[in-house]
């Protein structure tokens, strides 16, 4: 591997990091770009090698600040990451049967929706529409 190549996977891995830590985004929307358009992988390569760098707890660190902080919800967290388990485990199914490129349009347009949405859509303020925020010890009392 050339020092070059080495170079921007530690670029890749600051940003993504600083990203995640920030704004809660990094695997596929910073890592899985940067791997196909500046790597060359192919589509799903790039996916496999971000779901392999996420299943390490790469995230350990800032969400324990978050957590700290008061800004975990253990309960919904939970919650979403068992069943994260069952739809990644349907949708890397899904994979196999589709080509590179159809893959890339998939995530292409789920990229551009979140984006529209995020940008003309989201006029409200969300904080009507959130769970009730709780501090991380007080979550964990109610348990």
């Amino acid at each position: 591997m050339s020092q070059q190549t080495i170079l921007l996977l530690v670029i890749i891995g600051l940003l993504a990091g600083m990203l995640s830590g920030l704004v809660g985004i990094g695997g596929g929307i910073i890592i899985v770009p940067f791997l196909v358009y500046f790597l060359g992988f192919s589509q799903k390569d790039a996916q496999g090698t971000s779901l392999f760098i996420l299943l390490l707890p790469v995230g350990l660190l800032a969400v324990r600040n978050y957590y700290v902080e008061g800004h975990v919800n253990i309960k919904i967290g939970l919650i979403v990451a068992l069943t994260f388990v069952v739809g990644a485990y349907l949708g890397s199914k899904l994979l196999s049967r589709l080509n590179d490129d159809v893959v890339k349009k998939i995530f292409a347009i789920v990229m551009m929706l979140v984006a529209i949405k995020m940008l003309f859509l989201d006029k409200h303020s969300n904080k009507s529409k959130e769970p009730k925020q709780t501090t991380a010890t007080t979550t964990l009392l109610k348990d």
